[in-house]
């Protein structure tokens, strides 16, 4: 019988130690009430609390991108401070051949844009390409059609561009506005969120610059409305921290008051003597321009020269390329400053070439024998602008004004009237 009750007390001690021990450790744990330590972070004041759940192994929780202290920050680019800039300066690195390509604007009708004469009333917009950090100049002449023996004035587009500054030059007679998608099409280039004039590459972002304010532009590309007097950026590759500006030197504005300019007459002051000079065109070929008599003239336009001298205007001399024995492919029959071009066949007449057959000199410091820093703006009918290129190479088109300013600056370009072109 002892022997029971010991075998009794043991089971008895048994289960009031297995009591003591919480059931073995099988169950939920306790809930802490008092101040002792936890092996979690106590619920915020006011937040709710939650019951602990299992523990979770590595599997359990999808893997996340490492982030480290070398990982650069990615923040929208600013606006840089306005670069003052001359109407006509060449911005970036040539990469775009000059003109629209083959499948771009070359005479017909394009995105609902006509070629045509000039308009009488511009504005513009300007367009930076970067990649990879790099600026790329804009093409000169996109949207601008050369003459030809069956249109001898040739033909520009309502956008085009006349240099490579990055203005896109935007008629403004109609009061329409141009999207950089038509200007493209013109172009003949491609224009995507993938492609910009066959160059690729991401991310490729675009931003517009209006009144001095910067913003990133997110729609379609062919879609976006070329701000007037605004500026389009498009990056491509890498970002850009800061975003360009420019502070434009335009050229002087119109005279009010339009020179007619009638057969025979003349406008300006008398300074040189008339007819080439001794080292001039005496009948022999210049350069490739011919003197000949009885020439045909199935290609026939009228330029005009203009040159001033500390604001006065000076007469271009009659009778250039006109040596008596015959007459030169371009030449003048009077003081008023217009350049007759005459020929058989289509060339390139430059004002180089021009006063090659005066026989008078022509450099960036030097017109005709007047000596200092030489200025140049070219106008087309009221397409305008400064130009800082050679001055040897300015092409004599159809009622171009060319206005050569030499010393004091002139305070307004001239505007002129044609009235009689028979000659």
């Amino acid at each position: 019988m002892s022997r029971d009750l010991l075998v009794r007390s043991c089971i008895i001690g048994s289960l009031v130690l297995l009591a003591s021990c919480g059931g073995g450790g099988g169950g939920s744990p306790a809930t802490s009430t008092g101040g002792g330590s936890t092996s979690g972070a106590a619920p915020a004041s006011g937040a709710s609390a939650t019951t602990a759940q299992p523990p979770t192994t590595a599997s359990d929780v999808p893997a996340q991108p490492p982030t480290t202290a070398s990982e650069p920050a990615v923040t929208a680019p600013t606006l840089a401070a306005a670069t003052p800039v001359i109407d006509g300066t060449t911005l970036g690195t040539s990469t775009w051949n000059a003109g629209s390509t083959a499948t771009g604007g070359i005479g017909q009708a394009v995105g609902g844009l006509n070629c045509a004469a000039p308009s009488n009333a511009y504005t513009y917009s300007h367009l930076s390409i970067y990649q990879n950090g790099q600026l790329l100049a804009l093409p000169a002449n996109v949207g601008t059609v050369a003459p030809t023996m069956t249109a001898q004035t040739g033909c520009v587009y309502p956008v085009h561009t006349v240099d490579s500054s990055g203005k896109i030059r935007m008629d403004a007679s109609t009061n329409g506005s141009y999207t950089l998608g038509q200007f493209f099409a013109i172009w003949g280039e491609p224009l995507s969120s993938t492609n910009i004039a066959g160059l690729t590459g991401t991310p490729i972002t675009a931003y517009v610059t209006n009144g001095g304010v910067l913003t990133q532009y997110t729609g379609d590309l062919a879609s976006l409305v070329l701000p007037a007097h605004g500026e389009v950026t498009i990056v491509i590759g890498t970002p850009l921290t800061q975003i360009p500006t420019y502070a434009w030197t335009d050229p002087p504005p119109f005279a009010t008051s339009p020179i007619t300019l009638t057969y025979g007459g003349v406008v300006g002051s008398a300074f040189w003597a008339n007819g080439d000079t001794a080292t001039g065109g005496q009948g022999a070929a210049v350069d490739d321009i011919v003197c000949a008599v009885g020439m045909s003239e199935l290609y026939h336009v009228h330029t005009h020269l203009a040159i001033f001298k500390d604001g006065q205007s000076l007469a271009v001399p009659m009778n250039i390329g006109l040596p008596g024995q015959c007459n030169y492919e371009m030449h003048t029959h009077d003081q008023t400053g217009i350049i007759h071009i005459e020929t058989p066949n289509i060339k390139s007449f430059t004002l180089g070439k021009f006063f090659d057959i005066w026989g008078q000199p022509l450099s960036a410091t030097n017109v005709a024998g007047i000596t200092g820093t030489v200025v140049a703006y070219i106008n087309d009918n009221g397409d305008v602008r400064r130009y800082t290129g050679d001055l040897r190479a300015i092409e004599l088109t159809s009622h171009r004004a060319i206005t050569l300013q030499i010393g004091t600056p002139v305070s307004t370009l001239p505007v002129y009237v044609w009235a009689s072109e028979a000659q």
